[in-house]
C-alpha cells in the first residue's frame, strides 16, 4: 500500500514509541522520533536500542542504517504526530497529563494546516478532546475539529495501544486496534495511517470510547487478577495449595482463573482502571476494590517474609525478579521492586537483590545497586528466597537447588 504520508513524527520514544516508530519506518515511511533523553537519542542514531525487547535491535538498526529512522531532541515538521509518552497518576490517584500536555507544547509550533495529531498514550475520557483544546489555546491561528468539524485545519484521533511487553513487534503489527476520531473524518485519516502497517482489523468508533475501551480491557484484567490475588490469600490461611486450587478449577469448561502474584505492575493495569475510578467515583465500585485489593498484595508479601526473616540470628533474603512482569527489564509500578525496596528500608536483614535483565537499579534506589547480585551468589548465600518474578532463570531452578532454604514463591514456580 502506498503511503499518503511522507513524514510522522513519534513524540516519546519509550517501550511504545520506538518500536512504532520502526514498525512505519520499515514500510519506507521517513520517521523522526523526538525524546527528551539525550542518551536515548544518542543511541538511537547509532543504530542501537535503551530498551529491551526481543528483535527490536534489529528493526532499529535496518531503519537507521537505510536512512528512514532518526532521533531528535527537537521537534520538526511532519505531517503525523504520534504522542506516545507516560500517563501517571499523581498521589491521589488522580490522572497527570502533564506529559502529554508537555509534548504538545512541544509540537505545537511546527503543525501546520493538514497535520493528523494521534494520541496514543492511554488516557482518561476526554483526553483527546482536551488536546483539542490545548491546542486551540496554543495555536489560536488553527481550527481545531471540536467547532470545526467539517472545515478543521487539524485531524485529532486516539488509537491507544495494546500490546504485550515481550511481543510488541508482533502485536504492533497483528492485533486489532481501536480508532477513535473527533470526528469522523479525523477517525478516516487516522485509520489510513495505521492501515500503513496494521493486519489486525482497524476498528473505527469516537474518542471518547476509544480511550474507554483501553481502560476497560485492563480494568477487566486487574478485576480477575485481584480474585486470583484474594483467593490466594484465603488459600494460604486454609493451608491450601492455591496454584493445585486454580489448576483444579479451571478443569471446568467455563472457568479461567488467572494466577496470582505479588501484586499488578506495569505502565497499564496497576495505573488505567484509576482513571475510570477518577471519571465516575460514585459509581466504580468493583473497579476500585479490585485496585485496592491487588494494591495490596505487596504488604502481604512483606509481612510473610518478615515472618520467615525471624526464623534466622542473621536473616540473608534474596528477592528473585525486580521487573512486573516476566522476562522483560521494565520496572515501572513494579510490585517486585517495592516489595525489595520496603524490605531494605525496614532493615529486615541483608537483602541480595536479582534481575538479570538490568545492570543497574532505577535513580530512586541507586544507592542500592551494590545489591544486585547473580542468581547463582544468592543462592550461595540467601537463607530466605522471595521468587517475585517468574523468569525463564528462576523456572529453570529444580526445587532440590532450593530445598534447604525457606522460599516464598508469589509466582508459583515451584508449584
Amino acid at each position: 500500500m502506498l503511503s499518503q504520508f511522507s513524514k510522522v513524527s513519534v513524540i516519546g520514544l519509550g517501550y511504545i514509541g520506538l518500536p512504532t516508530a520502526a514498525v512505519i519506518a520499515s514500510r519506507g515511511v521517513e520517521v523522526v522520533g523526538i525524546d527528551v533523553s539525550e542518551h536515548a537519542v544518542n543511541t538511537i542514531n547509532q543504530g542501537k536500542i535503551h530498551i529491551v525487547e526481543p528483535d527490536l535491535d534489529m528493526l532499529v538498526q535496518a531503519a537507521v542504517t537505510t536512512g528512514k529512522l532518526r532521533a531528535s531532541l527537537v521537534p520538526e515538521k511532519a505531517e503525523v504526530f504520534m504522542i506516545a509518552v507516560p500517563t501517571p497518576f499523581k498521589e491521589n490517584k488522580a490522572p497527570d497529563l502533564s506529559y502529554i500536555r508537555t509534548a504538545l507544547e512541544n509540537i505545537a509550533p511546527v503543525i501546520e494546516k493538514g497535520n493528523l495529531i494521534v494520541l496514543e498514550s492511554t488516557s482518561p475520557v476526554g483526553t483527546t478532546e482536551q488536546i483539542a483544546e490545548w491546542l486551540k489555546e496554543l495555536r489560536p491561528d488553527l481550527k481545531v475539529p471540536l467547532d470545526h468539524s467539517d472545515v478543521a485545519d487539524v485531524f485529532i484521533a486516539h488509537c491507544p495501544e495494546r500490546v504485550l511487553p515481550g511481543r510488541v513487534l508482533q502485536e504492533l503489527v497483528s492485533n486489532d486496534r481501536i480508532i477513535g476520531g473527533i470526528t469522523e473524518r479525523c477517525a478516516e485519516k487516522a485509520m489510513s495511517l495505521y492501515q500503513l502497517f496494521v493486519r489486525g482489523e482497524c476498528l473505527r468508533t469516537n474518542a471518547r470510547t476509544a480511550e474507554m475501551a483501553k481502560l476497560t480491557e485492563n480494568a477487566f484484567r486487574d478485576v480477575n487478577i485481584a480474585f486470583a490475588n484474594e483467593l490466594s490469600l484465603i488459600c494460604d490461611k486454609l493451608k491450601i495449595n492455591v496454584w493445585e486450587l486454580i489448576k483444579l478449577s479451571n478443569r471446568h469448561p467455563r472457568v479461567n482463573i488467572l494466577s496470582p502474584g505479588p501484586g499488578v505492575g506495569g505502565h497499564c493495569i496497576a495505573v488505567d482502571p484509576w482513571f475510570i475510578v477518577d471519571s465516575a467515583p460514585d459509581l466504580a465500585n468493583l473497579i476500585r476494590t479490585a485496585r485496592e485489593i491487588n494494591d495490596g498484595k505487596p504488604h502481604y508479601v512483606i509481612n510473610k517474609v518478615k515472618e520467615a526473616a525471624d526464623q534466622f540470628k542473621r536473616p540473608v533474603i534474596a528477592c528473585l525478579g525486580l521487573a512486573f512482569k516476566a522476562d522483560i527489564d521494565d520496572l515501572r509500578e513494579s510490585p517486585a521492586l517495592d516489595i525489595a525496596e520496603h524490605l531494605i528500608n525496614d532493615n529486615v536483614g541483608e537483602i541480595l537483590l536479582v534481575e538479570p535483565n538490568i545492570k543497574e537499579l532505577p535513580k530512586r534506589m541507586s544507592q542500592y545497586n551494590d545489591k544486585l547480585t547473580t542468581l547463582a551468589k544468592a543462592l550461595e548465600r540467601a537463607n530466605v528466597l522471595v521468587v517475585l518474578v517468574d523468569h525463564r532463570q528462576f523456572k529453570a531452578l529444580h526445587v532440590n537447588e532450593v530445598a534447604a532454604k525457606v522460599v516464598i514463591d508469589t509466582r508459583g514456580i515451584f508449584g
